[in-house]
């Protein structure tokens, strides 16, 4: 298995400053997968070592951030991949995409922390008759072992600060604010 930390420094994917993450609370901290992802050999090598905790008959990823690792999964396991994405701020199967009655699906996401959009995808799946048997991410900054009521694969757990905007010390200091993630426009 890659050294998940290792690469996380070597492709200088871990920031610092003040960021808005994806489920809106502030943080110090901002994993930016897409550089960790980079690289197609780095994407391949942490798809295979996910893929190797998991079994599923499709997986399913959130867009943006899920589809790299979400596809390199579903390469690793031989199994088709979709993608669920917005549309007018809602969680939505769109592109064509179709999900079999009773289908065992994975959703992969490269980082959870509160599990907003993985469970959003959840719900898309169950509304087109998917049977969520999992879940996976590279990263886990939720705070939990396991912040879904199934089984839960991360390859890494990082323990990162983060804040409700209300009460975000960054901003009580006037430290200009990031925005990094696919739901918040800079």
């Amino acid at each position: 298995m890659p050294d998940i930390r290792a690469l996380l420094e070597q492709t200088r994917a871990l920031l610092t400053g003040h960021f808005r993450l994806t489920s809106g609370l502030h943080s110090p901290n901002y994993v930016q997968c897409a550089k960790l992802l980079e690289h197609p050999r780095n994407a391949q090598a942490i798809g295979e070592a996910l893929a190797a905790r998991i079994h599923a008959e499709k997986i399913v990823a959130p867009a943006l951030g899920g589809v790299i690792i979400g596809y390199t999964v579903a390469a690793a396991l031989d199994v088709p991949f979709v993608f669920t994405e917005r549309k007018d701020g809602e969680m939505t199967l769109r592109r064509g995409f179709q999900i079999g009655d009773g289908e065992k699906i994975v959703i992969v996401e490269d980082v959870v922390t509160t599990g907003k959009s993985t469970r959003e995808t959840a719900d898309v799946i169950a509304r087109h008759g998917g049977v969520v048997t999992g879940f996976a991410s590279i990263l886990n900054r939720s705070g939990k072992a396991n912040p879904f009521d199934l089984p839960y694969e991360a390859l890494l757990t990082l323990d990162l600060q983060t804040y409700d905007p209300n009460a975000c010390p960054l901003c009580a200091q006037g430290v200009p604010i990031d925005s990094p993630g696919s739901r918040f426009t800079r």
